[in-house]
C-alpha cells in the first residue's frame, strides 16, 4: 500500500507539473488529485523539494539502467535528450523554479555517465593518455550539459535532437583523428 501511495503522489505531481509551473503546485493540489490526505503525503515526503529531488534522481537512474553501454556519439546524445523530452513541460517548469539546482546537479550526473560510458568504451584498448581521456570526458560532459541548459534558456524552441546529431557528426570526425 505504501508503494502504491508513493507512486500515486509522484504520478499526480508529474501530471500537475506538466500542466503548470512548480510554484503553482501545492501539497493540497497533489493530495486532491490523487485522493489521499495531507498526512499521507508527509508520511512519504518531507516537502515538495524532497519530492522533486526523488523524482529527478529516479529519472537519471532510469536513464543509467536503460543505457548500461553507449556505443555511439548519437546514442550518447539521444540518451540525454530522452531524459529531458519525456516530460518536456515538467522539466521546463522544474528548471524555472527554485529546484533548478537539483535539476542541474542530476543533469550533470546524467551527462557525466553517458559521456564517460561512451568515451571509455570508444577508447578501450586504444593508445590514449588517461589524462587526455579524462579531459575529453570533462569537455564533452560540460558541452552536453551546457547545450541542454542553453536550449532550456532559449525556451526549448529549437530541435535539440537535430542540433545534437549535427554536433555528434562533428565530434565523431574529431575523435577519429585522435586515435593512434
Amino acid at each position: 500500500m505504501a508503494n502504491f501511495t508513493r507512486r500515486a503522489i509522484k504520478e499526480s505531481f508529474w501530471k500537475l507539473l506538466n500542466q503548470r509551473p512548480l510554484n503553482q503546485i501545492t501539497v493540497k493540489d497533489i493530495v486532491e488529485d490523487c485522493g489521499i490526505n495531507r498526512n499521507s503525503f508527509y508520511y512519504h515526503f518531507e516537502d515538495l523539494p524532497a519530492l522533486v529531488e526523488e523524482i529527478i534522481g529516479e529519472q537519471v537512474q532510469s536513464l543509467i539502467q536503460k543505457h548500461p553501454t553507449v556505443s555511439s556519439v548519437e546514442e550518447c546524445a539521444d540518451a540525454v535528450i530522452e531524459l529531458v523530452m519525456e516530460n518536456k513541460r515538467a522539466v521546463y517548469h522544474i528548471y524555472n523554479s527554485l529546484s533548478r539546482d537539483v535539476f542541474e546537479r542530476y543533469l550533470m550526473e546524467a551527462c557525466q555517465y553517458i559521456v564517460s560510458t561512451y568515451l571509455r568504451a570508444e577508447f578501450a584498448g586504444k593508445s590514449i593518455d588517461s589524462q587526455d581521456l579524462d579531459a575529453l570526458i570533462r569537455l564533452h560532459k560540460c558541452a552536453c550539459f551546457g547545450s541542454v541548459i542553453d536550449w532550456l534558456n532559449g525556451g526549448m524552441k529549437d530541435d535539440i535532437a537535430d542540433y545534437f546529431r549535427r554536433v555528434c557528426a562533428l565530434q565523431k570526425r574529431g575523435v577519429e583523428q585522435l586515435v593512434h
